[in-house]
C-alpha cells in the first residue's frame, strides 16, 4: 500500500481469474453468496445484507469483468485485507488495478466507473466493520506494472508474458519503453492448461479429478497421488508450457536476439515443466508483482499531478 501526502491509500489490486492479490494478500477469486450467515468462519464479506464467502466456487472466465458484481465484491475484500495489515478500518481509498493488454482501452472507463460507483461504502469483512471512501481510482494495461521496478535492466529487446488464470498477456519493452504496437492478448491461461488435465485423467482413466490436485502439481511438481495420474497430468502440463512458447513463437520471439520475463501465476508452470536458457529467461515468482506496480505508477502519477 502506497499512501499520500493528504492520507490517500492507494491500494493496487490486481484482479486475477485464479486469484485477487494486493501488495501484502492473496486469496482465490471464487465467491459464493449466502441468504443467512454460512455455518463456518473465514473470509466472510457482508455487503448490502447479502453474506459473500470469498475463496469458495470458481470464477469462470468473463471477457467484461464488469458484467456481474462479483470483482466489485472481491475488490472490497481485497481492499479490507490490504487495510487490516494497518489496523485501518476507515480510509480514503485509491484503487489502482489493471486490464488485459488489447482490452485495456476499450474497457478502462466502464470498468474504473464499475469500481467508482459507490462513493462511500460500508461493510463487513471477518466481522471487522470497514468504510472505504473512494476518491479515485486507475486502470493501468496488464504485465507492465510486474516489471516495471526492474525497467533500468531492460535494455535492448525484451519480451514480457503475463501468464494469468484467464489469459497471457504478451508486450515487448525495448530499451526500458513498452511498444504499444506489439500488445497482444491470448486466451491462454493458466485454467486451460487445468481443463486439459481433468479430460486427459477422464478420457485415461473414466475419474473425475478434483482441481486442487492439479494446480498443486502445476505449483510444485508432483502431488499426493499414483504415480499413473501424476504421469497423465505431468504429461499435459508439458503440452500446454510447449503450447505457450508456440504462441510466443507466434509474435516473433526468438531466445538468441532477446530475453524473455515471465510474470503471473502461470510463472510456475515455465519453471517446473518448460525447457528454456536460464540465463535468458526470468520468471518473476512474487504473485503479487503486478499489485504492487500497479501502487507504484499510481503513486508516481497522482504525486506529480499534485
Amino acid at each position: 500500500m502506497r499512501e499520500l501526502k493528504n492520507g490517500t491509500k492507494i491500494i493496487g489490486v490486481d484482479h486475477g481469474y485464479g486469484n485477487i492479490k494486493t501488495a501484502n494478500t492473496i486469496m482465490p477469486t471464487g465467491i459464493t453468496a449466502y441468504q443467512t450467515a454460512p455455518t463456518f468462519d473465514g473470509n466472510i464479506l457482508i455487503y448490502d445484507g447479502v453474506y459473500y464467502r470469498i475463496g469458495e466456487g470458481h470464477k469462470a472466465f468473463i471477457a467484461d469483468k464488469s458484467m456481474d458484481e462479483d470483482f466489485y465484491l472481491l475488490t472490497l475484500a481485497a481492499a479490507a485485507q490490504e487495510l487490516r495489515c494497518l489496523y485501518c478500518t476507515e480510509a480514503d481509498v485509491h484503487i489502482a488495478g489493471g486490464l488485459p493488454l488489447t482490452w485495456v482501452k476499450t474497457q478502462r472507463e466502464d470498468f474504473r466507473r464499475y469500481i467508482m460507483k459507490n462513493k462511500n461504502v460500508k461493510f463487513t469483512f471477518n466481522d471487522v466493520a470497514y468504510k472505504l471512501h473512494l476518491v479515485g481510482c486507475s486502470i493501468y494495461p496488464q504485465g507492465y506494472p510486474a516489471v516495471v521496478d526492474r525497467l533500468p535492466q531492460l535494455t535492448g529487446v525484451n519480451l514480457l508474458a503475463d501468464i494469468g488464470n484467464g489469459t497471457m498477456n504478451i508486450m515487448f519493452i525495448n530499451n526500458k519503453r513498452p511498444i504499444e504496437s506489439k500488445c497482444y492478448t491470448e486466451k491462454l491461461g493458466v485454467n486451460q492448461c487445468v481443463i486439459a488435465a481433468k479430460n486427459a485423467v477422464m478420457d485415461k482413466f473414466c475419474t473425475k479429478i478434483d482441481e486442487s490436485i492439479i494446480e498443486q502439481v502445476i505449483r510444485t511438481g508432483k502431488a499426493d497421488i499414483s504415480e499413473k495420474y501424476l504421469n497423465c497430468i505431468t504429461v499435459t502440463i508439458k503440452s500446454y508450457c510447449g503450447e505457450l512458447f508456440q504462441t510466443l513463437d507466434k509474435y516473433e520471439y526468438d531466445p538468441e536476439l532477446m530475453r524473455l520475463y515471465i510474470a503471473g501465476g502461470g510463472g510456475c508452470i515455465i519453471q517446473n515443466f518448460g525447457e528454456y536458457d536460464i540465463s535468458r529467461v526470468t520468471i518473476i515468482d512474487d504473485i503479487c508483482a503486478a499489485a504492487k506496480g500497479y501502487e507504484t505508477i499510481a503513486y508516481e502519477q497522482l504525486k506529480k499531478e499534485g
